[in-house]
């Protein structure tokens, strides 16, 4: 069984807090962004990327963050709702602020990048003081995302949520979503960061997001078993490290460690992996699954969205990812 236990008597299954934004995949794949001419609009950020996977996967759903008083800003929502998703807290603003937008760049399906336009951007404006307490009091998990830690009034509102979410008895997960051109120096991210982590059940980054927060640490082999054992000395009950390719370990508090299974993919580009996983596996932790199936879980839906052209539209049911862990397993039966 899973070792996180979810309250009961909640209205929703999970709420994500943070970033809210469009995604332009480039069209012409194989060619550098010089060469791109056409790209194709999708919603994205990594919140809630994760949080339309987790209503795709049949949870009950909200979202709180900010969009701008534009075409973009009315997309986005629609979207969301759409997806079934409660946007009562979705707020927009009225001060002019701007949609951020993600180009992304695919020369193959191993080399991917991303060009941001993140100045005055509309989710980083959301305050503490238009986070609904009903919201998070009615949610059994709450994600936050590092992102949305970078700048203030954001900030503030990211650890008003915290503060609702441990007064109401919500499980609260960190996926670290680490983006150094939204911090003004690794100091700051560090404290903020760590700050943030004390107060979460399920910490979810790269081995390169921790070694950021481990700045002030004496870690110097990057050793992930150190790493998740300082969590456990705060609310952490389970820390996943993702290693890249190499896949991902998951320590939990009671001593225990697990791999991810990975499956084969037909990748067209790389991002989008980590939302995917992330919402695979706190649907399966959500399940009472063991750690490791979660994980399987994760990894499959992974596995479908890097094989699309979008993120949050490629999104996987419960019924597509079941069938696709079925028929990998019928291919590599060992």
């Amino acid at each position: 069984m899973s070792s996180i236990r979810f309250p009961d008597q909640k209205t929703l299954d999970f709420v994500a807090v943070g970033r809210l934004c469009i995604d332009l995949n480039a069209n012409e794949i194989n060619r550098p962004m010089e060469d791109t001419v056409t790209f194709t609009k999708y919603v994205g950020g990594s919140p809630a990327n994760i949080c339309i996977g987790m209503a795709r996967l049949g949870m009950q759903t909200g979202f709180i963050g900010k969009v701008a008083d534009d075409q973009m800003g009315r997309f986005i929502v629609r979207y969301l709702e759409q997806n079934g998703i409660d946007t009562g807290n979705v707020v927009t603003d009225d001060t002019g602020a701007v949609t951020g937008l993600a180009f992304t760049e695919i020369k193959s399906p191993s080399d991917c990048s991303i060009l941001m336009y993140r100045d005055n951007v509309a989710d980083l404006l959301l305050k503490a003081s238009e986070v609904k307490e009903e919201i998070v009091a009615g949610t059994k998990l709450l994600l936050i995302s590092g992102t949305a830690l970078a700048q203030s009034p954001s900030r503030e509102a990211v650890f008003q949520s915290l503060e609702y979410a441990k007064r109401h008895g919500a499980v609260i997960a960190f996926d670290l979503d680490y983006r150094p051109y939204t911090w003004t120096s690794e100091e700051e991210t560090a404290a903020y960061y760590n700050l943030a982590a004390e107060k979460c059940d399920i910490l979810i980054g790269t081995r390169e997001e921790f070694d950021m927060m481990e700045r002030f640490e004496d870690n110097p082999g990057h050793d992930d078993n150190k790493t998740a054992s300082k969590w456990f000395d705060y609310s952490a009950q389970i820390v996943i490290i993702k290693h890249g390719k190499e896949g991902s370990i998951a320590y939990a508090k009671d001593g225990s460690s697990h791999r991810a299974k990975s499956f084969k993919a037909n990748v067209v580009k790389t991002f989008g992996a980590g939302d995917s996983y992330a919402a695979g596996f706190l649907y399966g932790l959500m399940q009472q699954w063991p750690i490791a199936k979660s994980m399987e879980y994760g990894s499959a839906a992974a596995a479908i969205v890097v094989s699309s052209h979008s993120c949050s539209d490629a999104m996987p049911t419960a019924e597509q990812v079941n069938d696709f862990i079925e028929k990998s397993n019928a291919a590599s039966p060992n």
